[in-house]
């Protein structure tokens, strides 16, 4: 049996997402921006994903850039954002438990001259709102939270931190990182209070190289790639047909019978850590039910490497991640295990199984009987 728990890193497109690439690249292949009438039908293409989109959202149309996806959404929020309202102030407000990809892009501000304020988390891996208060400035640009966290499956207070930004500093972008929790939550940004909000394909069952930024039209923000205009001067560079066909045709999929969806990722969620109480020296450190997201399940082993059980189910199969996926070849200790206090010799025992809509429970009962199979065998090698 083979049993995939790395849905956070990547995810199986769904069929439809695959026939509609496939025609987008071997029939309907034309440029978007050509005149004739292979280019007008790939541009239908793009409006259609953009109208799918911008109704999951309950936004404009006009508010959706497509990007090759999470890593460039953000980039494209916080530097764009930051630089776009540069003469208003210099101070930016994020986490300490932030994705690569915003925590490597603040650095990037730093050097440019820009102040960041990172806020820490709880146990529970949330940030303190009274100490969000606190840190707005009257030149306080942007704040950058993570809807969901990628490594433990903890949910922010979105719609209360973006009152309090706009309550406090209503001329500063709220930007969100919602690449683990779109497909997930029914997302809102007007009445949520979010101006920019980063969201990938690859894990919502959609294509990889693709993803957008929603842009609140009142939000100042620069292009980051400036070339032949395409989307309004927002993104230049030939659009991505296939690629945000596929996405449109996974939003559509992944918004239908949406609560059912959820549902069954946490009864699988449950069911998964129900039966991790069956296994001896074992620490969940994500949080029960719905206090987390969904999808992520993070655990520690006591007395076993996490890369050396991480391989070893990969021997039978079962295939899961040690932090997050998406920084694997930058090996280090979570800075967001850190943050929710899992004690120093766990940080290096835990592993991250993060489940999709294809997963079945045969698969996760296969990987704790295989786990309670590996354990003692491990445990007995390492202490030789």
């Amino acid at each position: 049996m083979e049993a995939y728990f790395d849905n956070s890193a990547t995810t199986k497109v769904f069929d439809c997402v695959k026939d509609i690439v496939i025609k987008t690249m071997i029939e309907d292949y034309g440029n978007a921006a050509s005149k004739h009438l292979k280019g007008v039908e790939a541009e239908r293409y793009i409006r259609e994903a953009k109208s799918v989109i911008a109704k999951s959202l309950k936004a404009q149309e006009k508010e959706i850039v497509f990007t090759s996806g999470g890593s460039e959404s953000n980039n494209m929020a916080l530097i764009g954002g930051a630089m776009a309202n540069r003469r208003r102030g210099g101070h930016i407000i994020s986490t300490n438990v932030e994705h690569s990809s915003v925590y490597n892009t603040l650095g990037f501000l730093e050097e440019q001259g820009f102040e960041i304020t990172y806020l820490p988390v709880d146990k529970e891996g949330h940030i303190s709102l009274l100490q969000l208060q606190d840190s707005l400035r009257p030149d306080t640009i942007l704040v950058s939270v993570m809807y969901v966290n990628n490594e433990v499956g903890s949910v922010e207070p979105v719609e209360e931190i973006g009152r309090i930004v706009k309550e406090r500093q209503p001329q500063a972008l709220f930007h969100v990182d919602a690449i683990q929790a779109y497909g997930k939550y029914e997302i809102r940004p007007k009445r949520q209070g979010i101006d920019l909000l980063s969201v990938s394909g690859h894990k919502i069952h959609g294509p990889k190289g693709v993803g957008f930024l929603y842009i609140n039209e009142k939000a100042k923000v620069k292009p980051l790639i400036y070339g032949g205009g395409q989307q309004k001067g927002m993104r230049s560079g030939t659009e991505n047909v296939p690629g945000v066909a596929g996405l449109g045709a996974a939003v559509r999929e992944i918004y239908r019978d949406h609560q059912q969806k959820v549902d069954y990722l946490y009864g699988l969620k449950a069911y998964f850590m129900d039966r991790l109480g069956e296994i001896e020296g074992c620490v969940v450190n994500s949080q029960p039910g719905r206090e987390s997201a969904p999808q992520i399940v993070s655990v520690s082993f006591e007395g076993i490497r996490s890369e050396v059980l991480l391989h070893a189910l990969e021997e039978r199969g079962i295939y899961v991640s040690s932090g997050s996926a998406c920084s694997s070849s930058h090996p280090g200790l979570s800075g967001t295990l850190k943050g929710i206090g899992v004690r120093p010799e766990l940080l290096d025992s835990t592993l991250r199984f993060s489940f999709g809509l294809f997963n079945k429970k045969e698969e996760i009962d296969y990987a704790i009987e295989v786990i309670k199979e590996l354990l003692p065998v491990l445990r007995r090698y390492r202490r030789g």
